[in-house]
């Protein structure tokens, strides 16, 4: 019986027309609820995992969104492509010219106190500007991460055994917008898995990707997709923890390691965040004001540290 259930809760999300897996495509819930596919498209979705689920919404970049009944859910979901909406965003540039290997340092931080909770809904987006009109091109971005202590106790003795973990995590470069994110800047999907041993920062090599950085800027995003398997295969793991109240059912997401340290040492507002699973899904500048509530707000910690390195192009 439980062999039959899993088989039958599986399903793949392909393209219409050449019928290859759509990778990490987002899948959103008519509740504000939402998962992400694996590399091969798949997902596992039933009532038993998702009580009073009507709706799922697919959506992913250069696709139409479709939108079903969840007792219309079939083995395999087919998503249209809309070639004209990524031919709008490729970006090139000429790189025989001599350049200079710059970089901006990541901001690190071990304190447990300092860091956001990463969940599967959000996304958070960081603003990197520049003064001048130069070419340049991204070659490695550097995310901080915090792996926590096993032992409470020790956990800020760099030597402390940490919790193992496996987090496969996704990368988006958006356009700086009148100073929020846009369009995405490409169509690939960016993605690594960090682990308790990659210490307080994951570097993530880019170069080969060729992303020009806008001379009005650049987001570098991060978003979690979810835990791995020890072959590095995205797990069906629950999303949510579900609480009882008052007669209803309330979800609390689900918080992943690693944490990500948040800084008040970058000056200004630099990062935004978003709940990904929310239909209007804004992006929120990350700030007393706003209208969101942190315990890091609170401790003016405004921005995600992250560090690039980049060539810089000559005249």
């Amino acid at each position: 019986m439980l062999i039959t259930v899993i088989s039958y809760s599986q399903t793949q999300i392909v393209d219409l027309d050449t019928k290859a897996p759509v990778s990490f495509a987002t899948v959103i819930f008519g509740n504000g609820q939402g998962l992400f596919a694996d590399d091969e498209g798949m997902f596992v979705f039933n009532e038993k995992l998702y009580p009073g689920v009507d709706s799922l919404t697919f959506s992913a970049l250069g696709y139409s969104k479709l939108k079903i009944a969840s007792k219309e859910l079939t083995e395999t979901i087919f998503l249209k492509a809309e070639i004209a909406a990524l031919d709008e965003i490729v970006l090139t540039a000429n790189t025989n010219k001599p350049f200079k290997k710059e970089n901006i340092k990541p901001v690190l931080d071990s304190d447990y106190y300092n860091c956001w909770l990463p969940t599967i809904e959000s996304e958070i987006a960081v603003l990197f500007e520049f003064n001048d009109q130069k070419i340049r091109k991204l070659t490695t971005v550097s995310f901080p991460i915090t792996p926590e202590s096993v032992d409470w106790s020790k956990r800020n003795k760099p030597n402390a055994e940490k919790y193992t973990f496996s987090t496969l995590f996704k990368v988006k470069c958006y356009e700086n917008r009148n100073g929020k994110p846009g369009k995405e800047l490409i169509n690939k999907n960016l993605v690594f898995i960090a682990t308790e041993k990659d210490g307080n920062a994951y570097e993530f090599d880019v170069s080969k990707h060729n992303i020009f950085i806008p001379k009005n800027g650049i987001f570098i995003s991060l978003q979690v997709l979810g835990y791995t398997d020890k072959n590095g295969k995205l797990l069906p793991n629950k999303k949510y923890k579900e609480i009882k109240s008052n007669n209803e059912i309330i979800y609390i997401p689900t918080n992943f390691r690693p944490l990500l340290p948040f800084t008040n040492e970058i000056d200004g507002y630099r990062t935004f965040v978003r709940r990904i699973f929310i239909a209007d899904n804004e992006w929120v500048i990350f700030k007393k004001g706003s209208g969101m509530t942190s315990s890091l707000l609170d401790k003016n910690l405004n921005n995600y540290g992250i560090g690039i390195s980049y060539n810089t192009y000559k005249e």
